[in-house]
């Protein structure tokens, strides 16, 4: 009789609780994505950005949209991630635009034309407000992708010997990605792409003399400050370099709140990361030259101007991609006319 009892006791709590989870209503249930980033786990974007993103979407929604988070080559190699996406293998990923320019024809104008800003507000605008994340995500969306900016930022490389003339510059072996590859290597230098994880042995070997990844903040981040001394302005470019990539369905598939959380987090992003970024810069630069021997090299007016010149040349190239590439730069003209540039 004792057992009978206990044994009914227990059937009968397991029946609660099993009705209780019945109960629980779709929309309080727990969403996990699996994200993929082009960022190594040492790159400041990776946390700041990343990471804060992580903590946001699971602080807003009570635990209900959480991030796995998988750093560059853990999945799939950084030109993998939007195709990964697209056909939902992974429901998320982070790129850069320089990845995805033989999908998206205004890629390359995202990436990053150079000499295009002066600063960093007038990049921030462009996109938001002039169109260019509006075009970026039409396109992306016929992959199935929603796009989504993570931030506006400067473009810096640093090399490991100085530049004090054309030749000087030409002789670098530099690494680089996307359109700046391609303007970089009409100029004269050896573009070539490193991935993430292979960039600070390519440059500690002498593989290549000279790298970007980000400016100030990213090349600490990833240790080039310990083999190339010279931080170099101005910038290549002032670009939103960095974007994240979302399944479209697996957006569609969130409860209505979330979705719009999710959507609203991802805006406030854009402008809390490229505020932050260029604070971050100021002091990361600053801890570079204290600490670390760190010196600022300003290009000579010499190549500084013949840049510009194959800067101009190459935006032409750029829009001859096609009729959306086209209309981007005549945006971006317009939009240059209007400051008085």
């Amino acid at each position: 009789m004792k057992f009978s009892a206990v044994t009914a006791a227990v059937a009968a709590a397991l029946s609660v609780a099993f009705t209780g989870l019945a109960a629980v209503p779709a929309s309080a249930q727990t969403t996990t994505w699996q994200v993929q980033s082009h960022w190594p786990g040492a790159s400041s974007s990776f946390t700041d950005s990343l990471e804060r993103l992580k903590e946001t979407l699971e602080e807003r929604t009570d635990g209900r949209l959480v991030l796995e988070l998988h750093e560059a080559g853990a999945l799939f190699p950084a030109s993998d991630i939007f195709n990964a996406v697209s056909r939902g293998a992974i429901e998320m990923g982070t790129i850069s635009p320089a990845y995805v320019t033989d999908l998206i024809e205004v890629a390359g104008i995202a990436s990053g034309l150079p000499f295009a800003f002066k600063d960093v507000w007038e990049a921030a605008y462009f996109q938001k407000n002039i169109g260019l994340e509006d075009m970026l995500r039409e396109e992306a969306a016929e992959h199935g992708v929603f796009y989504s900016t993570d931030k506006v930022y400067p473009t810096e490389m640093v090399v490991t010997k100085p530049i004090e003339n054309m030749d000087d510059f030409r002789s670098l072996k530099i690494r680089s990605s996307g359109a700046l590859q391609e303007f970089l290597t009409a100029a004269g230098a050896a573009a070539t792409y490193v991935s993430g994880p292979e960039l600070y042995p390519a440059l500690s070997t002498g593989v290549v003399d000279g790298a970007h990844w980000g400016a100030a903040q990213g090349a600490m981040s990833m240790g080039l400050y310990e083999v190339a001394k010279y931080h170099v302005l101005p910038p290549l470019n002032i670009a939103a370099t960095d974007a994240f990539v979302i399944n479209q369905e697996a957006i569609d598939a969130l409860p209505e709140d979330v979705r719009q959380t999710l959507m609203a987090a991802l805006e406030e992003q854009f402008w809390f990361r490229t505020n932050e970024y260029q604070y971050k810069e100021r002091l990361a630069l600053a801890k570079a030259q204290k600490e670390q021997d760190v010196q600022t090299l300003m290009l000579p007016e010499a190549v500084q101007e013949q840049l510009a010149e194959t800067a101009l040349s190459f935006w032409e190239k750029e829009a001859e991609k096609g009729e959306k590439a086209a209309e981007a730069l005549q945006k971006l003209k317009d939009f240059r006319a209007a400051l008085g540039y």
